[in-house]
């Protein structure tokens, strides 16, 4: 007998006809011999409905407020799935995140988990009951309702999976898996087998939705193994495992990102300490950096300092600039909405010579110009004009020939 967590996303659970798929697929799971705990998120929808009447009331509304409005979403459908299967013939019992108990910081909005108490989990298993849980959320010491961000019903799983040292995390899903790059923009994109827990955290940061970042940080901190599969067949998904179960391929998929900004500082004194000064400034604003260019100005004892935010972060961005630009004697600000990020990524690179090379000569036979660029030990990342997303997505994924083999495989 194996423990399985299975996680329903909003698409997967949008209607009573699709809790009623959940409950089915549940006792399905337990009929062939497994634990099951089953976690989902809100109604697709629910969540941006709930959060749109607090804004509704007012553009500042309390976190610990917001928290306690949005993580209704995720009780309704934890009750309903519950029911589901008790109408289906099954025993189940729904849990609430203080009702387990999962205990996170007070980052509302963004909380992270500090720990989960499996015990009630584990008793509810041994008495044949399938345990439904609401995901999305926690309580923090003081028994307020947290909630952690965006996708976090992803994390609330695979935590789990940790906790109760289940055999697989099921994340099943409105696509089949995890794909060398969008099927919507490239025809010749394939499913992945199988891709690495380091493959699939710099694809999740790089621009692929598939999976929420922190769900992957959490399965390779604790060695989960997680099977990425639509709600809507049977067929196998995406397997993410450790790396000693792959063989390496050296580009695994291809990712881009349009919600990013370029900033550059124009003739920043080319002094120590001026650099720091800018970054530690955004920093202390929370805001996060991606890459980051410095280069002699035109302008003796100068220097240009460019660097990309997410467009979501600009507005404070450009107040945080307007008030250092003097510190650091900049001569000039210039900002840039226009411009995606279109990355390779493969534990392969480790290994072989020349990727990068291979990537920006296919770019420049596209005649695309290269903004930026920025590299990790499995990834390089080039900043481009929006306009050439599309076009630089399917030369890459073509010319590292992404479309023709099969995926190999451990």
């Amino acid at each position: 007998m194996a423990l399985i967590v299975q996680k329903f996303g909003g698409t997967s659970v949008g209607s009573i006809d699709r809790i009623k798929n959940v409950a089915a697929r549940a006792l399905a799971t337990q009929a062939a011999g497994n634990d099951v705990v089953v976690i989902v998120s809100a109604m697709s929808g629910e969540t941006n409905r709930l959060l749109k009447l607090a804004s509704d009331l007012t553009g500042m509304a309390d976190g610990r407020e917001v928290d306690a409005l949005a993580a209704t979403g995720e009780q309704v459908t934890a009750a309903l799935t519950a029911i589901a299967i008790q109408a289906a013939g099954g025993k189940a019992r729904s849990f609430l995140g203080h009702q387990l108990k999962v205990l996170t910081d007070s980052a509302f909005t963004k909380a992270r988990i500090k720990a989960i108490d499996a015990q009630k989990l584990m008793e509810t298993l041994a008495s044949g009951t399938i345990a439904v849980v609401a995901g999305f959320q926690g309580v923090d010491e003081e028994g307020s309702i947290t909630t952690l961000g965006r996708g976090g019903s992803d994390t609330s799983a695979v935590a789990v999976a940790a906790a109760i040292g289940a055999g697989a995390c099921e994340i099943f899903t409105d696509v089949d898996g995890v794909y060398t790059t969008d099927p919507n923009i490239c025809k010749t994109a394939r499913k992945i087998e199988r891709i690495s827990y380091e493959e699939m955290l710099e694809l999740a940061s790089l621009g692929a939705k598939v999976l929420q970042i922190r769900s992957v940080e959490v399965a390779m901190k604790y060695g989960v193994p997680v099977h990425v599969r639509s709600s809507f067949s049977d067929a196998p998904g995406t397997w993410v495992v450790g790396e000693d179960a792959l063989e390496s391929v050296t580009v695994t998929g291809v990712a881009y990102d349009k919600a990013e900004a370029r900033v550059m500082l124009v003739g920043v004194d080319d002094e120590p300490g001026m650099v720091a000064n800018i970054f530690g400034a955004l920093a202390a604003e929370n805001v996060g950096v991606d890459m980051i260019i410095q280069n002699a100005s035109s302008a003796a004892h100068k220097t240009d300092v460019t660097f990309t935010v997410n467009k979501t972060d600009l507005a404070k961005t450009r107040l945080v600039m307007d008030h250092i630009a003097l510190a650091v004697r900049a001569t000039g600000i210039a900002y840039d909405e226009d411009v995606a990020k279109v990355s390779i990524v493969g534990l392969g690179m480790r290994s072989h010579a020349g990727v990068a090379a291979q990537m920006f000569r296919i770019l420049a036979d596209e005649r695309i110009n290269i903004q930026a660029i920025s590299t990790s030990e499995i990834k390089v990342s080039c900043l481009v004009a929006t306009r050439y997303t599309e076009l630089a997505v399917r030369a890459l994924h073509d010319g590292f020939g992404l479309g023709k083999a099969p995926v190999k495989q451990g």
